[in-house]
């Protein structure tokens, strides 16, 4: 049995995308806001419309030095450390309730929106975190050549516009395309950190800040028993390649608390914020976070934009009630 060889009329193919890109750009596209507490990705359909919604949440994943992992080591000791690693993140981004999970190679995107995204972006942030470390020493005790590796993770957020790109009647050539800053803004970040880090870019912060349990330490010091004095867990960090106020970021080096981590983290996703055992100069220290001409410029122009998104939401909802 022979194989047919495949052929292209390149010439024209080059034409038809020619005229496709004329056709595209000079005709604008429907673009529908949508409800963030009712989009559902089964809407989505290869056409013309776009959906937008105000804000989401990305986060980002990406696994240091994974284009060495793979030497000296067989196919199956390399796809296991894939499996552990990818699929352990995954696990987490789905378990948190990430509404869309996107795997690019050695890393993806999950996106949350709608109630409580921005906490539970974080939570699961943090529990991947917590579990790159374990994964990094599990499978260097496996591998004690393997070079250092371990996930790094970014957030950002704001809104998108979304919708199926690929071809018709070919269900395995769509997928769901998301233009805007949330899932750029939160690679750029994870791309400039280490797995020892989470970076959050400045919209993030706006959402986070006055969480006493996100913002500060459970105070355990190490121990079971809560005695040490809770302290700030951020530091600034300004992020580069992001041209705007998102720049002005922040750089969290803590895994969840071995005594009181699931304890937080139930608190956190159960909608608590204060706490009444914090001193003054650690919330001094957070607010030091806000502060100085171009971090107060970049926040205010966060939240104006912030603003003027929820309000058109708000006309949107207004008149699809009429």
């Amino acid at each position: 049995m022979t194989t047919a060889t495949r052929t292209v009329d390149l010439d024209g193919l080059l034409s038809r995308l020619e005229d496709r890109t004329a056709e595209k750009i000079g005709t604008e596209p429907r673009v529908v806001l949508k409800d963030i507490d009712s989009f559902r990705l089964d809407e989505l359909q290869i056409g013309p419309t776009w959906h937008r919604l105000t804000d989401i949440v990305a986060v980002s994943f990406d696994l240091k030095s994974s284009t060495n992992l793979e030497k000296g080591r067989s196919p199956q000791g390399t796809a296991s450390i894939y499996d552990a690693g990818i699929g352990g993140v995954v696990r987490t981004l789905n378990d948190f309730g990430a509404e869309f999970v996107d795997i690019q190679g050695d890393g993806g995107f999950g996106l949350f929106w709608g109630r409580n995204a921005y906490t539970k972006a974080i939570c699961a942030a943090v529990t991947i975190r917590s579990f790159s470390a374990n994964f990094q020493q599990q499978i260097q005790d496996k591998w004690e050549n393997l070079p250092s590796t371990g996930f790094k993770v970014g957030i950002s957020s704001g809104p998108v516009m979304v919708k199926l790109v690929g071809l018709e009647r070919h269900l395995d050539m769509q997928e769901p395309v998301w233009v805007g800053r949330p899932v750029n803004y939160a690679t750029k970040a994870a791309q400039q950190t280490a797995p020892d880090n989470i970076v959050i870019t400045g919209s993030v912060w706006d959402q986070i800040a006055d969480n006493d349990y996100l913002a500060f330490s459970c105070g355990c010091g190490g121990g079971a028993v809560k005695s040490a004095v809770p302290g700030l867990l951020w530091t600034g960090r300004e992020i580069d390649k992001i041209p705007d106020g998102q720049k002005y970021g922040l750089e969290l080096g803590s895994t969840w608390c071995a005594h009181h981590g699931e304890e937080f983290c139930n608190l956190i996703l159960s909608g608590a914020t204060d706490r009444y055992d914090i001193p003054s100069s650690a919330r001094a220290a957070r607010e030091a976070l806000s502060h100085g001409t171009e971090l107060q410029a970049a926040a205010e122009e966060r939240r104006s934009d912030r603003t003027r998104r929820f309000e058109e939401l708000a006309e949107f909802r207004k008149a699809a009630a009429r």
